[in-house]
């Protein structure tokens, strides 16, 4: 059962909701005029530019007595770097998505529509979720170690943007893909020990651009998702990318499939890891945990979570 809650009508009369842009996110030239467009919303709403994560940092620091409503304009990273200061407070989360994957705002329903967030935040209903902890670091959609943390790695690299080329880079990718041993332990159990070309640590249901690794994944019931994809024939790799798309990946004999609300342990030999799409490199061995309802998400009409 979905539960909501509102700021209080008395403590936000008088304060805008706060809108943090990042000018250089996702595709320029609708950055560009959504940029423009803000300027003409100064009525509503408040906006200022963010150039790092250190800058988010401190205007959220700076404007938390201001504000009660954060929207974080731009890509997955503006979204990371903006929900990561606003869990475990009573602030309210909101995405105006600027990227090319924008896999946390197609999930929670947010999209480039300017009237249709002004009238959210008017209500400012929240749903909150869970978000998991990977070796300390914030994760809101999904973490994973193997093709798609490749993927990441490399095109973290690479100059162009957007969804093609990406599609190249992981097909590239996919043609060098190589098993890898994987180990989970929780409370001093070991639950799977395989080979595996990936795994994901998923919170919701995609990675972005409608990709669904976890098609069943909520996040707000306390459980982490995680999927294992073994190895499996590479003439097949067609017919996972539309299981991946038709949400039905998680039909495939070639997935397990693991549900758990406790701490994990993941030993690994690889040391390349994404959180949320971004590339980071581990030891090898990375603590997971769950935090219940720790980020309040400003509900929207289009949640596909909620049953309106």
């Amino acid at each position: 059962m979905h539960t909501f809650a509102s700021v209080n009508p008395k403590e936000k009369t008088d304060k805008k909701p706060l809108i943090i842009i990042n000018p250089d996110s996702g595709v320029m030239p609708v950055n560009y005029i959504v940029s423009l467009g803000l300027d003409f919303l100064k009525d509503d709403l408040s906006v200022v530019k963010s150039l790092s994560k250190d800058d988010t940092k401190n205007i959220i620091s700076q404007n938390s007595e201001n504000h009660d409503i954060f929207i974080a304009a731009g890509g997955d990273g503006t979204v990371h770097s903006v929900a990561a200061q606003l869990v475990n407070t009573d602030k309210i989360f909101g995405v105006l998505p600027l990227g090319s994957g924008n896999g946390f705002a197609k999930e929670f329903g947010f999209n480039i529509n300017m009237n249709s967030l002004i009238s959210d935040m008017k209500k400012a209903e929240v749903m909150p979720i869970d978000v998991i902890e990977i070796n300390r670091k914030l994760c809101l959609n999904a973490a994973g170690i193997g093709l798609d943390s490749f993927v990441a790695h490399s095109f973290n690299d690479l100059k162009l943007r957007g969804f093609f080329p990406y599609i190249w880079l992981t097909l590239k990718t996919f043609n060098q893909l190589k098993p890898f041993p994987v180990t989970i332990w929780c409370e001093d159990k070991k639950i799977v020990s395989e080979n595996i070309f990936m795994i994901t640590v998923a919170n919701t249901r995609q990675f972005g651009n409608n990709a669904f690794i976890a098609p069943d994944a909520k996040p707000n019931d306390g459980i982490i998702n995680i999927v294992l994809i073994k190895p499996f024939p590479k003439i097949l790799g067609l017919v996972f990318a539309i299981r991946l798309f038709t949400k039905r990946i998680n039909k495939s004999k070639y997935v397990k499939q693991i549900k758990i609300d406790k701490e994990i342990e993941i030993e690994t030999c690889e040391t390349k890891m994404h959180i949320d799409g971004e590339p980071i490199k581990t030891d090898g061995r990375i603590t997971v945990k769950i935090k219940r309802e720790a980020l309040n998400v400003l509900k929207t009409s289009r949640n596909k979570f909620i049953k309106h």
